[in-house]
């Protein structure tokens, strides 16, 4: 089953609820005004054909004839009203058609047994009804329009306002720490916005405080053990040739290494680093590297490309990008230069879906098969120093069918321009 979701702007949102209750009480207004305006002329109707019936009949007594329109038991009188009159009362009736404006009657019973009626439209008093309702209609419509208007109006400021706290906050998560939410919106209205931006600057000082203390612990620990870990190497180049001397030696250079790369991602997370930019023709210096650093990989040069970058950080990447392949991939290993981009695939089970979904993540690797081969460190460092080239790296699958097999696929953009921070581009997740 497909959830489908309807998005719509909050300012729309806003001007319909704002028309939506316009519209009601527009209409609840003009219905209460129409009823009350026809209930009152009705009731006047009925009063002037009072008075008329007793003038008619003062009249008739005087003269012995009716005057005034009136008539002696007129044959169209209705028969409610007649049935009144014969009790000795004198009694109006409105007589409405559905069209136009209702009969109004009046009758008095006079003493010899007769009935003195008179009946009128008052066509003119209900043509003003259809008037006012006319006035009605268009007051409605412009109380609608009007509140449409004032609904786009403050929708729009409100949604002005989120949208820029949403921008900011972004690049919050994108690890600019120098943006502050309640800046970003701006204006002097204090709304609720203001509080969620108050609240959003307060939990990214909050965490960035305590990533700052975790990442000082790290350093500091990694920082520490850099002398023993040192000493240990030492004293191991002191002990005798044989199989347990080169199980010490490579466990002590393992733990250098890892103590180095930890200090590494450390320097990364504090967002101090700057690169070092020289000016490189990007194909040979991937080919003269990729000789050294993986001899049995295959260098394709599509295109080359002058780049402003930082050699030694660039060094770094394709260094972890190639031993990332070597551990985990399976051979051939291809490295791609096509212009600023850089392709390094193999062709093994590919990147676990937590990486593709989460990016890397230090100290996992991600795959039961790969535990005990590293420590989930290298695509967290090649990641951390794209980012201070202001370089786009991503991580995929191959497609058979459009890449001819399986594989992992890392690909480093390069920046046109040099970055004049720690970089400008985050690290995207593509995957497969």
């Amino acid at each position: 089953m497909v959830n489908l979701a309807l998005r719509s702007g909050l300012r729309w949102k806003v001007s319909l609820s704002i028309a939506a209750v316009s519209a009601l009480v527009a209409v609840a207004l003009s219905l209460v005004v129409h009823n009350a305006a026809r209930v009152s002329m009705l009731d006047n109707s009925r009063d002037v054909m009072d008075e008329r019936v007793q003038v008619a009949q003062k009249w008739y007594k005087k003269t012995g004839y009716p005057q005034f329109d009136a008539k002696i038991d007129d044959p169209r009188l209705p028969p409610q009203l007649r049935d009144e009159v014969e009790q000795g009362l004198r009694a109006t009736y409105l007589e409405d058609k559905g069209s136009g404006a209702p009969e109004v009657w009046a009758a008095v019973p006079l003493g010899d047994g007769h009935v003195l009626s008179v009946h009128s439209r008052f066509a003119d008093r209900f043509t003003v009804l259809d008037d006012l309702d006319r006035a009605l209609v268009i007051g409605s419509v412009s109380v609608v329009v009007c509140g449409i208007a004032l609904g786009v109006l403050i929708g729009e400021q409100l949604s002005r306002r989120l949208r820029k706290a949403a921008t900011a906050a972004r690049r919050l998560a994108e690890g600019d720490s120098e943006v502050r939410v309640r800046e970003a919106i701006g204006g002097r209205v204090r709304d609720e916005t203001d509080d969620l931006a108050r609240a959003v600057d307060g939990m990214a000082e909050a965490l960035q405080r305590r990533l700052e203390a975790e990442r000082r612990v790290t350093a500091d620990i990694a920082h520490e053990l850099r002398t023993p870990v040192t000493g240990l190497l030492t004293a191991a180049e002191l002990l005798p040739e044989g199989r347990p001397t080169e199980l010490v030696r490579d466990r002590a250079q393992a733990m250098r290494q890892l103590v180095e790369d930890v200090l590494e991602v450390a320097r990364l997370d504090g967002f101090a680093e700057r690169a070092e930019l020289q000016e490189i023709e990007l194909a040979e210096f991937v080919a003269r590297r990729v000789r050294i650093m993986a001899p049995d990989a295959e260098v394709r040069l599509v295109q080359d490309a002058h780049v402003s970058t930082d050699p030694r950080r660039l060094e770094r990447i394709l260094g972890n990008l190639l031993a990332n392949s070597a551990k985990y991939g399976r051979p051939p290993v291809e490295v791609t230069v096509e212009g600023r981009l850089l392709r390094v695939r193999d062709h093994g089970p590919g990147f676990p879906a937590a990486l593709l979904r989460d990016g890397p993540s230090r100290f996992r690797t991600g795959r039961e098969d790969r535990a005990g081969k590293g420590h989930g460190l290298g695509l967290t460092i090649a990641a951390g120093q794209a980012r201070v080239l202001g370089a786009r790296l991503t991580f995929r699958n191959a497609e058979p069918a459009v890449d001819g097999g399986t594989g992992a696929v890392a690909v480093l953009w390069l920046p046109e321009s040099a970055p004049t921070n720690t970089g400008s581009f985050p690290v995207i997740n593509v995957p497969d």
